[in-house]
């Protein structure tokens, strides 16, 4: 049995001595980039053959299986092959849930600057003091 500790973490072949906050910043540049994100989601509701998965995001097949690709070696989703057809769905329900905070972060964020810009449109004109140089 492997042991774990708080500064690194025992896992598969390639993450076994790699601190976390490398294995963290793989996973997040796993979903650096939109259209893996927009897969993700779509897999939230189940999974999905490639061909549904194109109507949806809209990309070529050759762009959409190298985003898949991508998803797939970072442990993001898993493959079942059935003839010619691959369907898609997530490796982990868990990463739902990361999606689900993310975008609460957001709407935070949002909301956030949602009530600054309200602050400073209902301050009355006035002009911003220039300082001295």
């Amino acid at each position: 049995m492997e042991m774990w500790n708080s500064d690194r973490v025992a896992t598969s072949e390639g993450a076994k001595d790699r601190p976390i906050f490398e294995l963290k910043a793989g996973l997040f540049k796993s979903l650096a980039h939109p259209a893996r994100v927009r897969i993700l989601e779509l897999l939230v509701a189940g999974p999905q053959t490639v061909a549904q998965l194109q109507q949806v995001v809209g990309l070529e097949t050759s762009h959409l299986s190298q985003q898949l690709g991508v998803l797939r070696r970072g442990g993001l989703v898993k493959t079942v092959r059935t003839g010619a057809t691959i369907t898609y769905s997530l490796a982990d329900p868990v990463i739902a849930e990361l999606l689900a905070v993310a975008r609460g972060l957001l709407i935070s964020q949002l909301t956030a600057t949602t009530d600054v810009l309200a602050d400073l449109r209902s301050e009355p004109n006035r002009r911003t003091p220039r300082t001295a140089s």
